[in-house]
């Protein structure tokens, strides 16, 4: 069977039916495609999609966590909370009024907050646009509300609330602000420290590390133990869930994370030893007031400083500076004024901790040190030298200041009399020995080598922020000193007329051979005078380690870390910083001697009664003189298990300016009434271990560490 041949029009007929098939079948695969994607956007993968668009319209808010508590050894708060009234404006309920009315809200709220419409407005600003100014601009979320003031008096509150429709977007809600108990009257402000809102900084370096636990909304720790356990005290935000419409319209609450709060700090401050050793203090300082020196002038007392410290474990039970100031100023935000007060030095500068920020010349507290500097390198306790009204240094005469003529005596009856000529002459003969060449800053120094040993010169590692270093004045500080500031001595010399006499006469010296180490500065060295600083805290650790055998702990203030369950999350554990390399005999010698100083010595009016061969109490006292301003006083002791230090500027001798406040702190810590020792009355328990914590019930409550048996005790 053939089979003809299409003609050309059929042949074309039938190409024309295939492409329309083909074309059919595209067409019918695309809308299959497309009804299987939609069958997988709606059924198969329909509730994600739900969930994320739901997403979309959650925004959340931060709820601050009520911060941690700061309690003492014992577990009396020493920083609570309190409930405050917080004022915020929500933005996105403001944006959607007219200009008129928005300024019309900002005029009332101003006025309703006691401040200024243009402060408002600079609150409203993010952080990182134009006109923002760091510290007021806002760091936080767009949809929470900001805060305008967080600490309200309740009439202010209560009146916004009751006329709502009068303050469209305002937010007022109570929260947790910072409280300040004041157990047995005490201040410490300095161990404390306070909190200011978190910098732009701050917030992107947390951001960086991914640390949820601050926020644009956060109060971090700016000083003492508030800033240096800052991580544990702040707690983890919680989250408020709001639903919001795609204006950004907040249409109410769709859940919460709750805030845990931040864990409690047990420190190593004893509230009742504290309230005692701020007023003894105060007492002294107004006492020393009435006095007046050897011009007839009243002496000025202008600052001062008390430190108390475990001597075995470098703990700090009581640590006060004045002046000092409220705690509470930083509550709700400061004012220009109020900061300005804190660093001013008319009244004093409140905010700077005298206790381990002042460095002042030590004075005849300085001799054990130096005793034991002496007796290492070359002198025996059978040295006689003489004790004479004065001695010549050059073409000067260096003076006695609290005693007279003794003949030659020992070191210890040096130490025991404050004996100033006996210690110029090894200050001296060290000086001959070994450094005559003034221009020698590598010449071998051994006191100032033993100064160093004892932890002076350098930071003592305390664990709150700010400490200053103190200062040794050796041959390398005397020439650096001279690089940095011969220009400005010289400059004075080329400008007649511009200086006092003095001023001229020292700055040509000091121009010609400010760099030269001489026998004067050798003399001054070893009483503790001239150049060299130190801060009350370096002195009283190194009394403890005079105390203890030669140990240098870090002083600490923290003692304990416990969650807000009442579960131990850190013990924080004494930390050695370096030890004192001394034959036994030599420090046993010196200690000694500083009994003879309570006993019949510079401390004997003080210690008077005190029954010195049941509980022995060691000291020195030490009268440091500057150019220009009246003598600082000083008194360092230490029994075997405290240390008392205790130091007032322009106040007048040691003793003389401290010891009645020493006095009453050795009582306050022994329990001594004047004729005995009751332990009842003991500021600090004496059957309490050093490491034991106060006890956190289920219920919250805090109560004092458990106290030993007599069984335990023996």
């Amino acid at each position: 069977m053939s089979t003809r041949p299409l003609s050309p029009q059929q042949s074309a007929a039938q190409r024309s039916r295939l492409r329309l098939v083909v074309v059919q079948a595209l067409v019918l695969s695309l809308f299959a495609t497309l009804l299987v994607r939609l069958w997988y956007l709606q059924v198969a993968s329909g509730d994600d999609y739900r969930a994320q668009a739901a997403s979309q319209s959650v925004r959340q808010v931060i709820v601050q966590p009520d911060r941690g508590l700061i309690v003492d050894d014992q577990g009396r708060p020493l920083v609570a909370n309190r409930s405050s009234w917080v004022v915020s404006l929500d933005r996105t309920t403001v944006g959607g009024l007219s200009e008129d009315d928005q300024e019309l809200l900002l005029t009332r709220v101003a006025k309703a907050l006691d401040t200024k419409a243009s402060a408002i407005r600079a609150r409203l600003l993010d952080c990182g646009t134009p006109g923002a100014v760091s510290g007021t601009c806002w760091n936080g979320s767009p949809y929470q509300p900001i805060p305008l003031d967080d600490d309200v008096e309740q009439p202010v509150a209560q009146l916004i609330r009751e006329q709502a429709e009068d303050y469209p977007g305002l937010v007022v809600q109570e929260q947790s602000v910072r409280a300040y108990p004041k157990p047995y009257g005490v201040n410490a402000a300095h161990v404390l420290g306070y909190l200011s809102p978190i910098t732009e900084g701050e917030l992107s370096a947390a951001e960086e590390k991914k640390d949820l636990s601050v926020n644009g909304a956060s109060q971090v720790g700016r000083a003492g133990v508030e800033r240096a356990y800052d991580e544990y005290l702040r707690g983890m935000p919680g989250y408020l869930h709001m639903a919001v419409d795609s204006k950004g319209r907040v249409l109410g609450e769709s859940g919460e994370d709750v805030a845990r709060p931040g864990d409690t700090l047990v420190t190593s401050v004893d509230a009742k030893l504290q309230g005692v050793v701020e007023k003894a203090l105060s007492e002294a300082m107004t006492a020393a007031r009435q006095r007046t020196d050897r011009n007839g002038q009243r002496y000025r007392a202008d600052s001062g400083a008390i430190v108390v410290m475990e001597a075995k474990t470098g703990r700090v039970v009581a640590m006060a500076s004045q002046p000092t100031y409220d705690p509470g100023v930083w509550v709700g935000g400061i004012t220009q004024k109020q900061l300005s007060r804190l660093y001013s030095e008319k009244a004093g500068t409140p905010l700077l901790s005298r206790a381990m920020q002042g460095q002042f010349a030590p004075g005849s507290t300085w001799k054990p040190f130096m005793s034991i500097g002496a007796l290492t390198n070359g002198y025996t306790t059978d040295t006689r030298l003489n004790c004479s009204s004065s001695v010549n240094v050059g073409n000067r005469a260096f003076r006695n200041y609290e005693s007279g003529s003794y003949g030659m005596i020992d070191f210890a009856t040096a130490i025991t009399v404050s004996c100033n000529t006996f210690f110029y002459r090894i200050g001296l003969d060290f000086w001959q020995r070994y450094g005559s060449d003034v221009a020698n800053v590598n010449a071998k120094d051994p006191l100032v080598a033993e100064a160093k040993e004892w932890g002076f010169g350098k930071s003592t590692g305390i664990d709150i922020p700010g400490e200053a270093s103190g200062r040794i004045a050796d041959r390398k500080w005397k020439r650096a000193y001279y690089d940095e500031m011969k220009d400005y001595y010289c400059g004075i010399v080329k400008k007649p007329g511009d200086a006092s006499g003095f001023v001229r006469q020292f700055a040509r010296e000091f121009c010609i051979e400010g760099y030269a180490y001489r026998a004067g500065d050798a003399a001054n060295f070893v009483i503790g005078q001239g150049d060299t600083i130190v801060t009350p805290l370096q002195l009283a650790r190194a009394y403890a380690a005079l105390s203890n055998g030669g140990t240098l702990y870090e002083p600490s203030i923290g003692k304990a870390v416990v969650d807000p369950n009442g579960k131990l999350v850190r013990r924080i554990e004494p930390v050695v910083q370096g030890r004192v390399k001394m034959p036994r005999r030599i420090l046993n010698y010196v200690r000694e001697a500083m009994l003879g100083v309570a006993q019949r010595g510079t401390l004997a009016g003080v210690m008077g009664g005190w029954p010195l061969d049941e509980v022995p109490v060691r000291g020195k006292t030490g009268t440091a003189e500057v150019y220009g301003k009246q003598t600082t006083g000083w008194v360092g002791s230490y029994s075997k298990d405290y240390v008392v230090v205790s130091m007032i500027s322009q106040a007048g001798t040691g003793a003389g300016a401290n010891g009645v406040a020493v006095r009453k702190i050795w009582d306050a810590l022994y329990g001594f009434d004047g004729t005995q020792f009751q332990r009842g009355k003991a500021a600090i328990p004496g059957i309490v271990q050093t490491s034991s914590l106060p006890t956190f019930a289920p219920d919250g409550a805090i109560l004092p560490p458990a106290r030993l048996s007599k069984e335990d005790e023996r």
